[in-house]
This record gives structure tokens, sequence and C-alpha cells, in this order.
């Protein structure tokens, strides 16, 4: 009479006996495991991850390039808005407006007089288009050319809008860390800015 071995249950990693041939359980991996051969990555699985992420940064850069000089357009469109929004004030509330630029601190700010009143003084302007402005880190108010003033480089220098319809013909550059430049101008009749690509000068930008 013969006798059938029996393959009795072992814990994990254990010896199993049977008849014909005896194995060792096959456990799964465990955190201790992750350095072995077995639970680890292959050198092409760690290629296939380093040539993909090359592949994504070499996709990724020239969009770096394009936010840089998107600040810069963006900082000269707001300050655009802002001066023609100021030259409409001037009109509408019968005020004086000055637009002072503050080189070393890469900002400008708003201040307002009333012609009609007592004792005329500029005052800051609380309304809120009259909040001032600090531009990004990376962008520079390089220079500043009013009309009957000059070209400041540094410190503050302002232009006026005035409630008859008339503006200090303004001229500015604006730069970024990599040194590209937007120049942007005042027209003193109109109230409209120009903006341009370039280092431009006053008769560049009003009649190209």
């Amino acid at each position: 009479m013969r006798v059938r071995s029996k393959v009795l249950p072992a814990a994990s990693g254990e010896w199993l006996v049977g008849p014909r041939r005896e194995y060792r359980r096959q456990r799964p991996c465990s955190a201790a495991d992750r350095t072995s051969y077995e639970c680890g990555f292959t050198l092409l699985e760690l290629a296939v991850v380093i040539f993909i992420m090359g592949l994504m940064l070499l996709i990724a850069l020239p969009y770096f390039g394009g936010l840089k000089g998107e600040q810069l357009r963006s900082a000269a469109r707001r300050m655009a808005g802002r001066a023609t929004y100021l030259f409409e004030e001037a009109s509408a509330r019968k005020l004086v407006i000055r637009l002072v630029f503050d080189l070393n601190d890469n900002s400008y700010h708003v201040f307002v007089l009333d012609p009609y009143a007592a004792q005329p003084l500029f005052t800051p302007d609380h309304a809120p288009g009259g909040a001032p402005v600090f531009l990004p880190p990376n962008i520079a108010i390089r220079d500043v050319t009013v009309e009957g003033i000059g070209t400041c480089r540094r410190g503050l220098i302002a232009c006026q809008f005035y409630p008859e319809g008339y503006v200090d013909a303004t001229l500015i550059h604006l730069v970024d860390s990599s040194g590209d430049v937007l120049t942007l101008g005042i027209t003193p009749f109109t109230g409209q800015v120009l903006i341009a690509n370039g280092d431009l000068t006053a008769q560049q930008l009003f009649t190209q």
C-alpha cells in the first residue's frame, strides 16, 4: 500500500516538502528588499526615464525665454494703460495729474492738483487708478525723457496731464534682466501711448 505524502502549510520563506520535489515558497518584495536585484530598476528603465526627462526639458526651455519677454511686455502695457487713463481723468476731473517715475525704486506714483483751489498743492491720488505700481524684480525703468525737463536715469522725474487735454511728451525705456528693451512714447495732444521693441529715440518711435 502506497502512502501519499501530504504537503504541510508553512510560513512564508520556509521549506515545503512533497513526495517528488522540495521547493522554497517565494514571498513578495518588502521595503527591505528594494535594493535587491529582483525588486530594483534595470539600467534600461533608468535610461528611458532620463531620456524622457531630458526631452521634456528641451521642449520647455523656449517657453522660459518667452515668459521673460512676456513680463516686459506686460509691464509696458500696464504703464501705457495707466497713462491713457490719466489723460482722460485729467479732463474729466478738471485736475492737473502728475505721473512720477521713481527710477531708484522701479515704480511710478500718481499725484493730483486742483488748479482752482485756494492753495493748489499736489497730493497723492487715492482714486482707484492712482495706486502706486512697482515693477517686477527683473524689469527696470532705464530712463525717462520728459519735454521741457530732459532725460533722467536716476531719482525722480514726472510728466503732467492737464485738464485742457494735453500731456507732456514723454519717452520711457523699460529693460529686463536679459537686456531686452521696450520703448514707450506718450503723445502730447492725444495721450496715445506707442510701444515698440528696441532702444528707440522719440523721432524713431513717432515716425515709424
